[in-house]
Order: C-alpha cells, then structure tokens, then sequence
C-alpha cells in the first residue's frame, strides 16, 4: 500500500496513525509508519504523517517515536482536530526539542486539521500559530458530529438545504489560510466509486480558491491534480492580461480595456495566482 501511494502522482502522501488504526493497533502501527518512511524512495512526493489528537493518550509517543524513528525521512506531521493555537504552539516545541536533541537539519513542518466547532471559530488564530505551518485542512467529517449536522456518509446533508451545505466553513478555512499566507487544502469524498462527485467537489473547492483537495483512493489523485492545475488558455488568458496592463502602465494609463473587458491592477493579481498555480504544476517556468 505504501509503495502505491509514493507513486500515485500525489504531491503529498501522509501515513494514518489516527482514524486507519484501531486503538489495538496504534502503536505497533508507528514501527510500521517509520519503516515506510525511511526503507522506501518517495522521489519528490512529501512524506507526512497523521498523529492521534492531542486529547488522546496516543498523540506523545505518536511524535516522538515518528520522529525519533524516521528523523529526516518526515517532511510534515498532521495534527488533527486543533482548537486553539495552543495545541499547535505545544506541538511546535515538542518538535523543536526533538530536532535539537537529534540534531536535525531541516525544519519538520505541520499541517492542521480544522474540524471542531471551536477550531472553526478559532481558524485564523490557529493558522498564523507556529512558522511550521504549511497548511490548513477543512475536515468535513469530525466537523460534522462537532456541530451535529445532519449528513449521509459521504457527508452531504441528508434533506434539501439552500445553496451550498459547507459555503460557510469552506471560506472560513480558506481566509484563514490566506490570512497566514498558507496552503488552504479541501476534505476527502470518501465515496471513491463516484469519479464525477469528486470532480465536482474538487472544481467547486478549486473555483473558491483552495490549493488542493485530500484523495482516499488512488484514482482521485489524478483528478485533483487536473481540477486544481489551470488550463493552457487559462495561462495564456494570465499572460495577455499582464502584458497588456504592463504596456498600459509604461504608457502611463493603467487600467485598459482589452477585448471589451477591463484590465486593471485587480486583473494582474488574479493573472498573478494563475501562473503561480501554473509553475506549482510544472506547467511553466517558476513566476
């Protein structure tokens, strides 16, 4: 399974110490997790790891023998379920003094799971918590029974219900993350067999402005790397709209219309995100 998912094109693979692992098995499971992290070659993938919450009595020895094991062969560990930035803080030094101690040279970093009402409430504060921070995660399904929402499986709502069930948490996360200038990432579809659902999970969550979207199966990752990649007249759209407002400027104009549509210094923000979004796919030359 390990091996699969090294090679599955995904940009980041995180080995599951948390919901994959009954209580029975959570510890033999970390000798597991850090044989995989360093007896295998990953290429360019991220190589993280999901610990217990810190409300468990799993989550300590999760980091410490994860680290102390795998040392370097860990780029991200995932904390789930954060409510306030103190648990990420707590995290961060734990981490510190381990990397001190084992005299790593490279920063672990971490990526958090909004999924608790109060973590919800607290997004912002929890996303600017330790320059560790890499991402932001919006966990549908544990914030589901945190706020008693009504939902099927596949965390939908199970009746009729105006507009889009999650507009609000989505873009909660997301301001979060933009706030701290992270990567805002969406939840799973856990219904792996519905290729179409997730497409359009994806494109919705894409269209709002997040970075990526979690995949549970194989086949969803290449899904989300087209959904979440701009598409050639996309980049070429970028590229006119910043040629064009740049001559305008030399000119001494500013905004310009082009095409019968404005271009100004909003347009050149937005051209801006989609060649970013273009060289983190290896679509064109870093921007």
């Amino acid at each position: 399974m390990c091996m699969k998912a090294g090679s599955s094109g995904a940009d980041l693979v995180f080995l599951d110490l948390e919901d994959a692992c009954a209580p029975a098995a959570k510890a033999s499971a970390r000798g597991i997790a850090v044989k995989a992290l360093i007896g295998q070659d990953w290429g360019h993938t991220v190589r993280a790891v999901r610990v217990n919450g810190l409300d468990t009595e799993w989550c300590h020895d999760d980091i410490i023998e994860i680290v102390t094991g795998a040392r370097e062969a860990v780029d991200v560990l995932i904390v789930p379920k954060a409510r306030s930035a103190r648990d990420v803080w707590w995290v961060d030094v734990l981490l510190t003094q381990l990397e001190t101690k084992l005299g790593l040279r490279r920063r672990i970093g971490l990526e958090v799971l909004i999924e608790e009402a109060e973590g919800l409430s607290n997004a912002a504060e929890i996303a600017k918590a330790s320059p560790r921070l890499e991402a932001i995660i919006f966990g549908a399904g544990d914030l589901s029974a945190s706020l008693h929402a009504r939902v099927n499986g596949n965390f939908d709502p199970l009746g009729d219900y105006p507009g889009d069930f999650w507009h609000f948490a989505r873009v909660q996360v997301l301001a979060a993350a933009r706030g701290a200038g992270i990567d805002a990432i969406d939840a799973p579809y856990p219904a792996y067999k519905d290729p179409d659902g997730y497409r359009r999970a994806a494109t919705h969550a894409s269209l709002l402005g997040y970075d990526g979207k979690w995949a549970i199966h194989p086949s969803q990752v290449p899904i989300a790397n087209e959904v979440f990649a701009p598409t050639a007249a996309q980049i070429a759209e970028a590229r006119d709209s910043i040629e064009v407002y740049r001559a305008s400027e030399r000119d001494g104009v500013g905004a310009i219309g082009r095409d019968g549509r404005l271009v100004d210094a909003a347009h050149m923000r937005l051209a801006a995100n989609v060649l970013h979004r273009a060289s983190l796919a290896g679509l064109v030359d870093e921007v």
